[in-house]
């Protein structure tokens, strides 16, 4: 990863170099508008302190870890979540293992232990809903230690747009109903899926729509269907394309894929690591009679496609 931002994977490998911070501390699933607006105080508060701006983040996400069932899809893999928080401008990522160990470690000693001990922190910035510990310390509770311990506490209230707050849920709810200009309102930027092509079946060379496929690591996907989408990496820059997200019903497919179609696009992207941007939902994923009738269907997907894009 190709990237200034400096990457601390575990707490133990926290070393002398890495005390003195401003950190924030949070899943960042999606890093949307409000994690932005987070990541916009703790650097001028990074700033007023001439020290590094840091993130701490988990693996698995602490819903995650609680998910007694099946845990909502994840909006942004690791990769993805940390090509994010590099763009907005973090210094330093911190990814902790969130595991029993950790999860049983109380408020005092994650303030002693990590916050003071590892980090040294000089000014930490939380969200107003903020809880750490076994025994659920809070944004208050973390203040009163500060003021002992000699760190600052910033609180940031909730971020909201045309009256609604932003959040993780909101999205995942947008990108479900197909929404994906609510979705790119809330998130900053176009919804986004980031991967390495990986050698497919070779039947949509065959039927005139070479794709680049790119598995997706998870067990569940906000979004499916067929879409309208721009794709970066490889040497590409947002080049217009056609895409389709699912397990591919059409060809009996049972494998969650992302399919890409570049349009006006001859070169190899075998290999390579792309950005998919998702810009507008066309329709669901479909089972046909034929191979004729679906590349009639992805001549019409296509068409529509390059028409909207035509316009952004």
């Amino acid at each position: 990863m190709d990237f200034a931002m400096d990457f601390v994977r575990g707490l133990h490998n926290l070393r002398a170099r890495h005390r003195g911070c401003v950190l924030t501390i949070g899943a960042f699933d999606g890093v949307h508008r409000g994690h932005q607006e987070m990541i916009r105080v703790l650097r001028e508060r990074a700033r007023e302190h001439s020290v590094p701006a840091v993130v701490m983040s988990f693996e698995p996400t602490p819903r995650e870890f609680f998910a007694k069932g099946q845990p909502p899809a994840r909006l942004t893999r690791f990769r993805e979540r940390f090509e994010a928080l590099a763009a907005y401008g973090v210094d330093r990522f911190i990814c902790v293992r969130f595991n029993q160990q950790f999860r049983s470690m109380t408020q005092q000693s994650f303030v002693e232990q990590v916050l003071v001990q590892d980090l040294g922190v000089r000014h930490v910035v939380v969200g107003h809903d903020f809880r750490y510990g076994s025994d659920q310390g809070t944004a208050a509770t973390l203040r009163a230690a500060g003021s002992m311990l000699g760190f600052g506490v910033t609180e940031v209230s909730p971020f909201e747009l045309e009256g609604e707050r932003v959040s993780s849920s909101l999205i995942r709810e947008a990108l479900d109903r197909g929404d994906m200009q609510r979705a790119a309102k809330f998130l900053g930027r176009p919804y986004r899926i980031t991967g390495k092509v990986i050698a497919g079946q070779r039947l949509g060379r065959e039927l005139g729509f070479p794709t680049a496929n790119l598995r997706l690591h998870r067990r569940a996907t906000p979004v499916g269907g067929i879409f309208a989408v721009r794709v970066s990496g490889g040497g590409l820059a947002n080049a217009p394309g056609v895409a389709s997200l699912g397990t591919r019903p059409a060809v009996n497919g049972k494998e969650l894929l992302l399919e890409a179609h570049v349009f006006d696009f001859s070169g190899d992207l075998y290999r390579q690591y792309v950005h998919v941007d998702f810009i507008e939902r066309q329709r669901d994923e479909l089972w046909f009679a034929s191979i004729d009738e679906l590349v009639v269907q992805m001549h019409k997907d296509a068409a529509r496609a390059r028409d909207i894009l035509a316009g952004r």
